[in-house]
Parts: structure tokens; sequence; C-alpha cells
């Protein structure tokens, strides 16, 4: 439940319902206009690339990319660790290309659906943004009345900590 609480202000960003800006800069000259979000551009961090940015050639979608990547975030938020995995960076594509990985037990059905839904090889065939958002995943947090917002409540528990500034080993598993 807390990482479907965590997930959800990123999954209903507005910027991922409608790219506008290219990352690598925002001047004016690099807003996109209108629903065409065709980039030929390939920046980003190796473990949240999708497939078809590692295409050598042509334009893929920055929303589809976007669920892509939202994909590889809750597989990780859930797992402690990403689905494609290599030290050597072909070797990684090579794995993100295949789009085959295993998803742990202890991640709940709903939250496996969610993850095969983002983490699909096809573009075409991932969720959009909207349809992120209409997942029984987050069906527990969007129920009226669950937020601590509403109760003033908090759930979230910080230690005390009396122990020397400079050692936090205590704090790591």
């Amino acid at each position: 439940m807390t990482a479907c609480c965590f997930f959800l202000p990123v999954a209903s960003s507005p910027a991922l319902h409608r790219t506008q800006l290219r990352l690598e800069s925002l001047e004016d000259t690099h807003i996109i206009k209108g629903e065409d979000d065709a980039l030929s551009d390939k920046h980003g961090c190796p473990a949240y690339v999708s497939p078809e940015i590692l295409n050598t050639t042509g334009t893929y979608s920055g929303k589809s990319a976007d669920v892509w990547s939202l994909g590889v975030m809750l597989y990780t938020l859930l797992v402690g660790r990403y689905p494609f995995h290599d030290s050597d960076p072909s070797t990684l594509f090579s794995k993100i290309r295949r789009g085959q990985f295993c998803i742990p037990d202890h991640v709940s059905p709903k939250a496996r659906c969610l993850i095969r839904s983002l983490l699909r090889r096809e573009p075409s065939e991932r969720l959009t943004a909207p349809e992120i958002l209409l997942h029984p995943w987050f069906e527990a947090v969007l129920e009226p009345g669950y937020t601590d917002q509403e109760t003033g409540t908090s759930d979230q528990i910080v230690p005390e900590y009396h122990g020397d500034s400079d050692d936090i080993s205590s704090f790591f598993c």
C-alpha cells in the first residue's frame, strides 16, 4: 500500500499525460506542440530506457517511453532492483530489447499485472497514462476517505537517532 501511495502522484503527473518539453533544454524552442510526441534524440538512464529508444533509426513516442520508465520505477520500488540489470551496457540493452523479466512471488497479483502492462515490448500495447490510473492496483488509494490529509493523521514514523552522527550503518539492513 505504501508503494501505491508513492507511485500514484508520479503516475498522475500532468507531465506524463502530455509531453510538451524535451528534457535536454527548457528553452521555448524545445516546446513540443500538438499531439505528436515523436522524438528522435536518445537521452536517459540506461536502466530506464525503453526498447524502442534502443532502435538505431527512426522516432519513438515520448509518452510510451515514459510509461516504460514508470514500469521500471514501479518494479524497482516493489522488488528492490531493476527488472533489467547488468554491468555491461550492451548486455543490459540486449535484455531490455528482449523484454523478459521475472517478478518475485511476494509482489501482489494486481501489482504484477500493472508492471506487465507497463513493461510491454511493443509501445502500442502499453497502458496509456490515463489507463494507468484506472488500474485496480490503485483502488484502495483512490477510495474516498483513505488519505491521511483528510484526517490530519500520519502513519509515518521517524525513528529517533541517538548515535554517532558519522555512524549511519544501523539504518541499513
